[in-house]
Protein backbone atom coordinates (compact mmCIF):
# COMPACT_ATOMS: atom_id res chain seq x y z
CA UNK A 1 0.00 0.00 0.00
CA UNK A 2 2.93 2.21 0.25
CA UNK A 3 3.52 4.41 -2.69
CA UNK A 4 6.21 7.01 -2.23
CA UNK A 5 7.98 8.33 0.52
CA UNK A 6 9.58 11.94 1.26
CA UNK A 7 12.63 12.17 3.92
CA UNK A 8 13.05 15.80 4.64
CA UNK A 9 17.19 17.45 4.07
CA UNK A 10 18.07 20.77 5.54
CA UNK A 11 21.75 20.12 3.23
CA UNK A 12 20.57 18.16 0.06
CA UNK A 13 23.84 18.20 -0.99
CA UNK A 14 25.19 16.46 1.98
CA UNK A 15 21.81 14.35 2.02
CA UNK A 16 22.55 13.04 -1.06
CA UNK A 17 25.93 12.12 -0.94
CA UNK A 18 25.11 10.03 2.38
CA UNK A 19 22.51 8.40 0.91
CA UNK A 20 24.41 7.68 -2.16
CA UNK A 21 27.71 6.54 -0.88
CA UNK A 22 25.40 4.22 1.65
CA UNK A 23 23.56 2.91 -1.12
CA UNK A 24 25.52 2.77 -3.46
CA UNK A 25 23.85 5.03 -6.13
CA UNK A 26 22.75 7.82 -8.29
CA UNK A 27 20.46 9.96 -6.87
CA UNK A 28 19.03 12.95 -9.51
CA UNK A 29 17.94 16.29 -7.70
CA UNK A 30 15.49 18.28 -9.41
CA UNK A 31 14.59 22.44 -8.68
CA UNK A 32 10.73 23.05 -7.90
CA UNK A 33 10.57 26.74 -7.14
CA UNK A 34 12.34 26.74 -3.88
CA UNK A 35 11.92 23.03 -3.49
CA UNK A 36 14.49 20.49 -4.06
CA UNK A 37 13.82 16.85 -4.19
CA UNK A 38 16.70 14.03 -4.61
CA UNK A 39 15.00 11.20 -6.47
CA UNK A 40 15.77 7.72 -5.51
CA UNK A 41 16.62 4.93 -8.27
CA UNK A 42 13.01 3.93 -9.93
CA UNK A 43 12.02 1.59 -11.28
CA UNK A 44 8.33 2.30 -11.85
CA UNK A 45 6.95 -0.90 -10.86
CA UNK A 46 3.70 -1.38 -9.09
CA UNK A 47 3.51 -2.11 -5.88
CA UNK A 48 6.67 -1.22 -5.50
CA UNK A 49 7.29 2.04 -3.37
CA UNK A 50 9.99 4.74 -4.03
CA UNK A 51 10.67 8.38 -3.33
CA UNK A 52 12.76 11.22 -2.66
CA UNK A 53 15.28 13.59 -0.26
CA UNK A 54 13.19 16.67 0.09
CA UNK A 55 14.52 20.21 1.18
CA UNK A 56 11.47 22.01 1.54
CA UNK A 57 11.80 25.07 4.12
CA UNK A 58 9.23 25.08 7.03
CA UNK A 59 7.15 22.39 5.85
CA UNK A 60 9.39 19.46 5.83
CA UNK A 61 11.93 19.14 9.17
CA UNK A 62 13.64 16.55 10.17
CA UNK A 63 14.15 14.02 13.17
CA UNK A 64 14.77 11.01 14.66
CA UNK A 65 11.40 10.28 16.55
CA UNK A 66 9.25 10.49 13.43
CA UNK A 67 8.17 7.73 10.92
CA UNK A 68 10.76 4.81 9.91
CA UNK A 69 11.26 3.67 6.92
CA UNK A 70 13.26 0.58 5.99
CA UNK A 71 14.68 0.35 2.67
CA UNK A 72 15.19 -3.42 1.17
CA UNK A 73 18.96 -5.19 1.21
CA UNK A 74 20.46 -7.65 0.10
CA UNK A 75 22.50 -8.11 3.86
CA UNK A 76 21.80 -5.46 6.01
CA UNK A 77 25.48 -5.55 7.21
CA UNK A 78 26.51 -4.10 3.91
CA UNK A 79 24.53 -0.87 4.60
CA UNK A 80 25.04 -0.45 8.17
CA UNK A 81 28.73 -0.69 7.84
CA UNK A 82 28.67 2.40 5.54
CA UNK A 83 26.99 5.13 7.68
CA UNK A 84 29.31 5.73 9.73
CA UNK A 85 31.90 6.86 7.16
CA UNK A 86 29.15 8.59 4.81
CA UNK A 87 28.18 11.26 7.96
CA UNK A 88 25.89 9.10 9.97
CA UNK A 89 25.43 7.11 13.33
CA UNK A 90 24.64 3.56 13.63
CA UNK A 91 22.11 3.41 16.45
CA UNK A 92 21.32 -0.22 16.34
CA UNK A 93 23.36 -2.93 14.26
CA UNK A 94 22.53 -5.68 12.21
CA UNK A 95 20.31 -8.37 14.59
CA UNK A 96 17.42 -11.00 13.85
CA UNK A 97 14.24 -10.11 13.87
CA UNK A 98 13.05 -13.56 13.49
CA UNK A 99 14.07 -16.92 11.44
CA UNK A 100 10.95 -15.90 9.64
CA UNK A 101 11.27 -12.13 9.02
CA UNK A 102 15.20 -12.20 8.76
CA UNK A 103 17.38 -8.87 10.08
CA UNK A 104 17.04 -5.29 10.61
CA UNK A 105 19.42 -2.38 11.65
CA UNK A 106 19.14 1.33 11.79
CA UNK A 107 20.65 4.56 11.60
CA UNK A 108 20.56 8.50 12.03
CA UNK A 109 21.10 9.65 8.38
CA UNK A 110 23.24 13.00 7.88
CA UNK A 111 20.48 15.15 8.63
CA UNK A 112 18.96 13.86 11.87
CA UNK A 113 16.09 11.47 10.59
CA UNK A 114 16.59 7.72 11.73
CA UNK A 115 15.93 5.07 8.94
CA UNK A 116 16.13 1.26 8.89
CA UNK A 117 17.21 -1.58 6.95
CA UNK A 118 15.61 -4.90 6.06
CA UNK A 119 16.98 -8.20 5.11
CA UNK A 120 16.17 -11.88 4.52
CA UNK A 121 20.03 -13.02 5.46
Amino acid sequence: MIAWFEIPVTDMSRAKTFYERVFDIDISVQHMGEIQMGWFPNKNQVGVATGTLIQAGEHYKPGSDGILIYFSCDDVANEISKVEEAGGQVISGKKQISEDHGYMAYFIDSEGNRIALHSQK
